[in-house]
């Protein structure tokens, strides 16, 4: 038997949603199974370190997976230089990585679904990331999985053969993008993929995931997603350092078994409309945005 991939699980500052994520991680399938890599960041400051203690309280007695390895920074990384990090030293480990962070809530089937992709793409060279979450989707008949270009960072997985296109400099991916594709990387203009990019030039924000996705794109990659989500996000409640509080991206996890796979390696049309589509109507008509905008103030 094929060993199952690592999982790389990263917290900093949030007991509650570490205990969830740790809840539902801990009901998959294949969990114990599985070894468990816990990177624990450390307090930005002395406001933080209460709650960053209380998370490491927490994590010192998880138990029902293979083995579990907690992972304390002595220094605060920030979570882009944590996942980097901890991404990069479990693929040149193991060669595959699963990676969660500490507000996702996971099917009973999501490990199973990563281990069965990793497994069955492990030399596809084009597919070069596996997610779990995926929007609220309207569109009925789509199958079980298919492959789309942009890369979901709630849940996923990669390969090192993979991950070594990560490129983390950001005028180096900059100056690979025309207008066609940064048109194209935008998903038509409809999500703000393109404005993440810039916001990083300036400082405004410090994602890897804007800049993962960017390498995939770059590489004329794909990546393999459900139709129905494994993953659901808990951390838009305001708890979170690059998110806001709001509903929009709020799914039923799937409780079914993924049992299907595409063979041809290629953009799935109808699920890439289908994408378009809700990202383009997502935040709804002007008095549904005005109502979501007065509830987050309040």
């Amino acid at each position: 038997m094929q060993h199952l991939a690592p999982i790389a699980l990263f917290v900093y500052n949030r007991p509650e949603h570490t205990r969830r994520t740790l809840k539902f991680l801990k009901e998959n399938f294949l969990a114990n199974e599985s070894r468990l890599f816990i990177f624990s960041d450390a307090a930005k400051d002395d406001r933080q370190i209460a709650k960053v203690d209380e998370v490491r309280d927490l994590i010192s007695a998880v138990d029902g997976f293979k083995s579990v390895q907690v992972v304390h920074r002595d220094t605060n990384f920030g979570l882009a230089n944590s996942i980097i990090d901890g991404v990069t030293m479990l693929t040149s480990k193991y060669g595959k990585v699963i990676v969660f962070e500490d507000d996702l809530i996971s099917s009973r089937y999501t490990l199973q679904y990563f281990n069965d992709g990793l497994r069955r793409y492990e030399k596809e060279g084009k597919v070069m990331h596996i997610g779990a979450y995926m929007y609220p989707l309207k569109n009925a008949g789509l199958p079980q999985t298919f492959f789309y270009r942009a890369a979901s960072s709630w849940g996923w997985a990669t390969w090192a053969r993979a991950w070594e296109h990560f490129e983390p400099n950001i005028d180096k991916i900059i100056e690979q993008f025309d207008a066609k594709k940064r048109y194209q990387f935008s998903i038509e203009g409809n999500m703000n993929f393109w404005k993440q990019i810039r916001e990083f030039k300036r400082g405004q924000n410090n994602s890897w995931a804007i800049r993962w996705y960017a390498s995939i794109f770059l590489q004329g990659g794909l990546t393999l997603n459900p139709s129905s989500s494994l993953i659901n996000n808990i951390g838009h409640d305001g708890s979170g350092i690059h998110s806001g509080k709001n509903n929009i991206y709020d799914v039923e996890i799937s409780n079914k078994a993924v049992s299907e796979f595409p063979t041809e390696i290629s953009e799935h049309e109808e699920a890439y409309h289908g994408i378009k589509y809700f990202l383009k109507h997502r935040k709804g008509s002007l008095i549904q945005r005005i109502v979501r905008y007065l509830k987050e103030k309040i």
